[in-house]
């Protein structure tokens, strides 16, 4: 893949491994896993699908890390998916993905997680749920979180780091709790002990239709791998230590994961779970009382905040190489005093704000998956284009003395790589089926990307940015 341009090669190089793995599994672990178990057993209500589902979202999410931990160890530039489908395909193509990332699946999300955040803190402080200050706060946590960014990676790092620790810390005492607590405690008084009621069978497709439906919330919990990619610019020997840290990172995720799922699962039944759309909560109060309640709403808390700075420091970083490609606002491109893309972290924050506070996080949230298995089944496309480019065959066999230098080889290619982007198409057939309307939507506002990104050739009157075949080291 291309390589550096002016402004690229002054970044500061300052986050090593363990940052890296911070970021991928703060990249993750938001409030999903702290409540989206109970959607999953509602569409299978049993303790061996439950547990399958969260095992092979996992098993995805690995496949998935392994595609990215090539590509990563391919380029030490910023801007991750962005770059590589840019060198693979079409800037138009990457330009479509940056521009749904900042109206669709990044400000978005963001936003929902900040009044997330927002809701957590006026329960804790037993204040009367208010829509308007929810807002106010959740933008005011955003705002921070912005300046923070723009002082340093470091400082942005720092802060990230912090509330992964903490994140984990509150992840440990549910599993730990949980672990204590009798499944019998959780069953409603009118069912025996032992006598727990279980679904009627039901036919085979049909179950593939629940488990395939149950995978989109496992597979929106277990989104975010990616976006460590994004500042590959500002890691030290990022073409060793970024896959490394894209791998653990994943592999811990997957840990934590399944643990919460079988600590509530085995806590509140495939029953209970579907009936508790706050499994987290009942599961603390179960072992605490109120007091279990409250410490598990201050670790989500603290998690959806860790969330936030994640994606706060991450994702700017492709409006940056938009920028620096012509292709976006050019004060974007442009680093601070402290070697940061402030302008871009500033953009971030300030969409992210403006949709927070106009309410409208919530729909814009139902377009995300959709949108985000697109551009996953795109970007792992972009492994067998490299290969081909650079004498590796499809199958791995063919081998060009390049091949002797990668830092990264996905195992098992392309059976791997075939599967993951299967994967992702079934998760949009699923997707599509289940919610064609916001489907829809989302495709749409994705595709408005296509008539800007010609308008803003135009205007700009930007030589083609097409790069020349990638030299992959």
């Amino acid at each position: 893949m291309s390589e550096t341009h002016s402004q690229e090669a002054h970044l500061a190089r300052r986050l090593g491994l363990f940052d890296i793995t911070m970021i991928v599994m703060g990249g993750i672990i938001g409030s999903g896993i702290f409540i989206n178990p109970y959607v999953v057993a509602q569409q299978v209500p049993s303790t061996i699908l439950i547990i399958a589902a969260w095992v092979f979202g996992g098993v995805i999410a690995l496949a998935g890390a392994f595609i990215y931990a090539e590509l990563a160890s391919q380029s030490s530039v910023s801007g991750g998916q962005y770059v590589y489908l840019r060198d693979a395909f079409h800037p138009a193509l990457a330009f479509v993905y940056g521009w749904a990332l900042l109206l669709v699946t990044q400000s978005g999300g963001m936003a929902a997680v900040a009044v997330t955040f927002a809701k957590y803190v006026c329960a804790l402080g037993h204040f009367a749920p208010n829509d308007a200050f929810e807002k106010i706060l959740g933008a005011g946590a955003l705002a921070i979180l912005t300046l923070v960014n723009c002082l340093g990676v470091r400082a942005g790092s720092t802060t990230q780091n912090l509330f992964m620790i903490l994140k984990l810390v509150a992840i440990a005492a549910l599993v730990g709790f949980g672990l204590s607590v009798a499944r019998w405690h959780a069953l409603p008084a009118h069912v025996p002990i032992g006598r727990m009621p279980m679904p009627p069978p039901t036919p085979l497709w049909n179950s593939i239709l629940a488990f395939g439906a149950a995978l989109i919330p496992v597979q929106f919990a277990y989104g975010g791998w990616q976006t460590s990619s994004f500042v590959a610019g500002e890691v030290r020997d990022a073409r060793r230590i970024l896959p490394r840290g894209i791998l653990f990172g994943v592999l811990g995720v997957i840990a934590v994961y399944v643990s919460v799922s079988f600590v509530c699962v085995h806590a509140l039944g495939p029953v209970g779970l579907a009936e508790t759309k706050t499994p987290a909560s009942a599961v603390m109060r179960l072992a605490l009382g109120d007091k279990g309640a409250r410490i598990i709403a201050a670790g989500i808390a603290v998690s959806t905040v860790g969330f936030l700075s994640q994606s706060m420091l991450t994702t700017p970083r492709v409006y940056f190489a938009m920028a620096e490609d012509g292709l976006f606002f050019k004060p974007l491109a442009k680093l601070n005093r402290v070697r940061v893309p402030a302008f871009a972290i500033a953009l971030q924050g300030i969409v992210a704000i403006l949709i927070t506070l106009s309410g409208r996080y919530e729909q814009i949230l139902n377009y995300v998956v959709s949108v985000d298995v697109i551009f996953f089944a795109l970007t792992a496309a972009t492994i067998f284009v490299f290969r081909r480019r650079n004498g590796v065959c499809a199958s791995g066999t063919c081998l060009h003395r390049q091949d002797a230098d990668a830092t990264f080889r996905v195992p098992g290619h392309p059976f791997t790589t075939l599967f993951f982007i299967t994967a992702c198409c079934a998760m949009l057939i699923c997707t599509i089926y289940r919610y064609p309307s916001n489907s829809l939507i989302g495709v749409s506002i994705m595709l408005t990307g296509i008539p800007v990104y010609l308008f803003w050739r135009i205007i700009r009157k930007t030589p083609n940015t097409e790069r020349p075949t990638p030299n992959i080291q």
